[in-house]
């Protein structure tokens, strides 16, 4: 048996050779079909969709779904890195036409529950202008859903927009990537026979399929820019620092938001953590027997070891020096072991809301703040946390910043989880020379999720609801979309055109709506700056500005960049 790093390595080297020889791929034979437009990839065809989003056929964007970018991941390939697909050519590229019309199915989430979701989900979507076609190389944005690594479809994140409102042409992709139990089980069976993060690798092989292939959908594989949120945005740090940065990465261009890592699992909780799955499904918990029972197991027996394991423990963890995550992605970054890439960084202006654990009257006291923030960070010190009390002093203290305990509490929740390590991120891109860097502030609320707690502001999430048409998550991998208000729909368009923008040139401005002002750099001197997006009252403009970073904030974030919180308990 091929050990599973050298068999990864392998794998890895496939691709990448497979890379190198697709890009020059000759012309495939034009393929039709009664069902719609087709692409024709060599090895498989594709009918897509032209319609409007509200129903109108020969829509100025066609949508290709489900596609496959590797195979199944079933049976024996459970717990592993996705395994290519054979993407040679076939009959001359005279091959049959598969309907790509609709959505594939979500992968399981957690909660999990059979029906609801499949093990059969390392599939993507592809959106397009109608009209492009192969040679026009337009550029590729490639989103990555966020969910704790728990949870999370592409279904809730549509690209339409992002297509049919760039002026000059842009290609959008999202993929399915293996969740909780099926994407992140980790442990010393697993490091034996199996690949740990196969959810990191299933984005990885995502995007490289990518890189062979949109060439037919009228896509440039050299002008690649992954994006993310939340679990998507950690996602994007750890392409970015993947293999130490030893491998380079296959984009160019990357945008993180509200970046949120949760407590990184040691060997000791990932082996906790495998046997509350091992006897969730049955199967022993050591040994030659424990994967191979795991692999044969019924559909039923994972769900149940998915709901067996505490919410959102299942995540990315540190694999090793020949790993997809050498160490954590933090020292990654702070050491300069990462891929240089042009780089937006930002985070919602009240994540910290949304994760503080606790409703504003429950913090009272600085015990209660002590309590609660760090029940999510069991690996901090009493020390660590009396010095944070310091650093962010109590209400009514000399030069305190914060109206009540709950401010204290929240401010101090999202610095730690979401709102440093974009700067931190963009300071290291601005060290490795990389000039387009930028960063921002989302300061406008999630209409449905401020309505139902306003107390929670501009909650996480706010501006992913606005890059996606009013999206919010339902039950069973569902999603609802809200319509936008005048002023909203504004303020839509304006973060639109700035992410296309970026993706498409590494300028947020070069596209931007007539009435956006233009996104200063980074770094102009000796200050940092970021854009404030935020909704405005006019019926012609929003209120976003550019705003400097505040330098108290710039100090507690080298704090939690350097202490032990990060390197214990994030990634």
């Amino acid at each position: 048996m091929v050990a599973p790093r050298l068999r990864a390595l392998i794998l890895g080297l496939v691709f990448q050779a497979t890379v190198a020889v697709s890009w020059q791929t000759p012309t495939s034979p034009q393929l039709t079909s009664a069902l719609g437009p087709v692409v024709n990839l060599g090895y498989a065809a594709y009918a897509g969709n032209s319609t409007t989003p509200t129903g109108e056929a020969d829509g100025p964007v066609t949508f290709f779904g489900g596609i496959p970018y590797a195979q199944p991941p079933l049976g024996d390939l459970r717990f592993r890195a996705p395994q290519p697909l054979d993407e040679s050519w076939k009959s001359g590229g005279y091959v049959n036409v598969t309907d790509a019309r609709n959505w594939g199915p979500a992968c399981i989430q957690q909660p999990a529950v059979v029906g609801a979701g499949s093990e059969d989900c390392l599939l993507l979507n592809v959106w397009k202008p109608t009209n492009a076609t192969p040679g026009d190389n337009l550029p590729v944005v490639v989103y990555i859903y966020g969910g704790g690594f728990y949870a999370g479809t592409t279904q809730g994140f549509p690209l339409y927009d992002w297509v049919d409102q760039h002026p000059t042409g842009i290609i959008g992709v999202s993929m399915g990537y293996r969740l909780n139990v099926l994407g992140f089980l980790s442990g010393n069976e697993v490091q034996a026979d199996g690949d740990a993060n196969a959810g990191l690798l299933d984005q990885r092989a995502a995007i490289e399929w990518v890189q062979r292939n949109i060439g037919q959908f009228g896509g440039n594989p050299d002008e690649i820019t992954i994006s993310g949120e939340s679990a998507g945005g950690a996602s994007v740090v750890m392409q970015i620092t993947a293999y130490g940065g030893t491998r380079g990465a296959p984009f160019k261009r990357a945008i993180a938001q509200s970046i949120g890592y949760g407590y990184t699992a040691n060997l000791t909780l990932q082996e906790e953590l495998f046997q509350n799955v091992t006897q969730a499904a049955g199967c022993p918990s050591s040994g030659p027997a424990a994967m191979s029972c795991l692999r044969s197991a019924s559909l039923g027996a994972i769900v149940s070891a998915v709901n067996h394991v505490p919410l959102g423990r299942v995540a990315p963890v540190v694999d090793g020096p020949s790993g997809f995550i050498p160490e954590l992605p933090s020292r990654l970054v702070a050491s300069g072991n990462f891929t240089p890439v042009e780089f937006i960084g930002g985070h919602c202006a009240n994540d910290g809301r949304t994760f503080v654990g606790g409703t504003p009257s429950q913090f009272q006291t600085d015990e209660d703040v002590a309590r609660l923030v760090f029940a999510r960070w069991p690996g901090v010190n009493n020390e660590t946390i009396q010095q944070a009390l310091q650093l962010y002093p109590a209400p009514g203290t000399p030069g305190s910043p914060f109206a009540t305990q709950y401010d204290r509490a929240w401010t101090m929740a999202q610095e730690i989880i979401f709102g440093c390590f974009d700067w931190y991120t963009e300071n290291a891109m601005i060290e490795k020379g990389v000039s387009n860097v930028f960063a921002f502030r989302w300061n406008a609320p999630d209409t449905v999720l401020y309505n139902a707690a306003p107390y929670q502001g501009v909650m996480h999430t706010s501006d992913i609801y606005f890059l996606f048409d009013g999206t919010n998550p339902t039950a069973n991998a569902g999603a609802a979309f809200t319509p936008f208000n005048a002023t909203e729909k504004l303020l839509s368009s304006q973060a639109i055109s700035y992410w296309t923008s970026f993706a498409s040139s590494g300028n947020p401005s070069t596209s931007k709506t007539s009435y956006s002002p233009a996104w200063t750099y980074f770094t102009n001197g000796t200050q940092n700056y970021r854009m404030v997006m935020t909704e405005g009252t006019s019926l012609n403009a929003t209120a976003s500005a550019m705003e400097m970073y505040p330098p108290a904030e710039i100090e507690r974030c080298r704090f939690w960049m350097q202490a032990n919180v990060t390197e214990q308990t994030a990634i």
